[in-house]
């Protein structure tokens, strides 16, 4: 039978392929295996996103946990990640459930897990469910209906919770006043129907439920995101553009020239509005491929910083047990105090709004203020889509120390906490590292230019394909 194991966050897998109804019922029966072994509510909050098959993969995954003993609560409708994360946070559940393969392309569907304190569940947690998967079916021996009628499976309005959440937490009216000048993608996802019900003056783009993203990942990256771009450079009323993706825990961010900023800057821009405008003090906690840039603002700022190998849960094991200022990914996935432990795209965004209301002004000066501050630079990205025996052999090749230069550029160290990242002589770098939820081998760089950051990566791409 099919070994199902979970990547960087969660099982993803092609529906219909490896990704289906008994397999879903197989991690389900060891998510409530592992909540009935440990002192925790026997409640799951449960959800699932915009993704196709996901309510049937969700009453699935309700009627096994509720066949165990366990008391669902289910969100009506389609939900983001944060409001599940939330939701689990608020009603003390034991673990929470989402159904979505996040940002992948529309032919996954996934399984995350969320732990009682509102986040990731720890690889730990995920490791001991894992091992809980049984090799033979899970059968059913009551219908979904009727755990529902007996009280097992009840419904609550996570969507509504988020609501009030934002609402308590933001200058709403700042955030009202300068919403017009706002454009929101949704690309389809599970922030469609929250951001147009908080700020009803923002214009959205792909705010309707299509279960099939056009056929496009709804990744929140550039390349997927032309129509904000060119609507924000063609209308001068907008002066921001924000892009969530298919669960809503990822942000994409324009400045008022439709230009897009990416997570380093975003990064950046969030630790200097929490420590100077809201007195916030705290760790900085950031991902292996994080820019060069963050360090720099934290020893500027006197914060200590902590890097982490990539995927959120373990970035979220020091923000459930440290005093942590912001927890970030290079992939758009950013937590801060003051919130739950969780990536969160529309309350980044949300932060950023509030960022420019206060400051009056546009998110291209701040950007330069913060060059100012730490210099200029850029981050760029490959995902070199290659067989799974080129990729383990460029693996191979790093471990063993066979790179000494990728064309001109001159390798001074080597550090290897997830992927592999090599220092050049001018203080770029260029990191590999083999993705955790795709068949794809990410290849990031670092220098003093956008430029540059591609002339590095050019140079790497013919080097390790050659």
């Amino acid at each position: 039978m099919y070994q199902i194991k979970f990547g960087t966050d969660g099982w993803r897998e092609i529906i219909a392929d490896n990704f289906t109804s008994a397999n879903v019922r197989r991690v389900a029966f060891a998510t409530a295996q592992w909540l009935n072994l440990h002192n925790l509510p026997k409640l799951v909050v449960l959800g699932h996103d915009c993704r196709f098959g996901g309510e049937m993969f969700a009453k699935e995954t309700a009627t096994v946990l509720a066949g165990q003993g366990i008391h669902v609560v289910m969100a009506n409708g389609f939900v983001s990640t944060p409001m599940i994360s939330l939701a689990t946070y608020q009603l003390n559940a034991g673990l929470g459930v989402i159904i979505t393969a996040s940002h992948n392309p529309p032919s996954y569907n996934g399984y995350k897990l969320k732990a009682h304190y509102g986040g990731p569940a720890t690889p730990n947690t995920v490791a001991e469910v894992e091992s809980m998967i049984p090799e033979l079916e899970i059968t059913l021996e009551m219908g979904f209906e009727v755990f529902v009628e007996n009280g097992l499976i009840t419904f609550d309005d996570f969507e509504e919770r988020y609501l009030q959440h934002c609402k308590n937490s933001f200058d709403m009216s700042a955030l009202e006043q300068i919403s017009p000048q706002l454009a929101y993608d949704a690309m389809y996802g599970a922030g469609q129907r929250l951001v147009k019900r908080l700020l009803p003056k923002v214009s959205i783009l792909h705010g309707i439920h299509n279960p099939g993203f056009d056929g496009r990942a709804p990744e929140p990256i550039l390349k997927n995101l032309p129509e904000i771009s060119e609507m924000i450079a063609q209308n001068p009323e907008f002066t921001m553009g924000l892009a969530t993706d298919g669960d809503a825990d990822r942000i994409g961010f324009f400045d008022e020239h439709g230009q897009f900023v990416d997570s380093h800057h975003l990064i950046l821009l969030l630790i200097e509005y929490l420590t100077t405008f809201k007195g916030y003090t705290g760790k900085v906690v950031k991902s292996f491929s994080v820019s060069d840039k963050v360090e720099r603002l934290c020893e500027i700022k006197g914060l200590k910083s902590i890097t982490t190998k990539i995927g959120f849960k373990y970035i979220c094991e020091y923000m459930v047990t440290e005093d942590v200022l912001i927890g970030a990914e290079e992939s758009g996935g950013i937590a801060i105090k003051g919130h739950i432990p969780e990536r969160d795209g529309v309350w980044m965004g949300l932060v950023l709004m509030e960022y420019v209301a206060k400051t009056g002004k546009t998110i291209s000066q701040l950007i330069q203020d913060m060059y100012n501050q730490v210099g200029t630079f850029a981050v760029e990205r490959y995902d070199l889509h290659i067989n799974n025996e080129l990729k383990q052999q460029i693996i191979e090749n790093c471990k063993s120390g066979t790179y000494k230069n990728f064309g001109s550029y001159q390798i001074e160290s080597i550090e290897d906490i997830d992927g592999f990242k090599f220092r050049l002589t001018d203080g770029s770098w260029v990191m590999m590292r083999p993705s955790g939820t795709e068949p794809v081998l990410r290849v990031y760089s670092e220098s003093h230019t956008s430029q540059e950051a591609f002339n590095i990566l050019n140079a790497t791409k013919a080097a390790i394909l050659n």
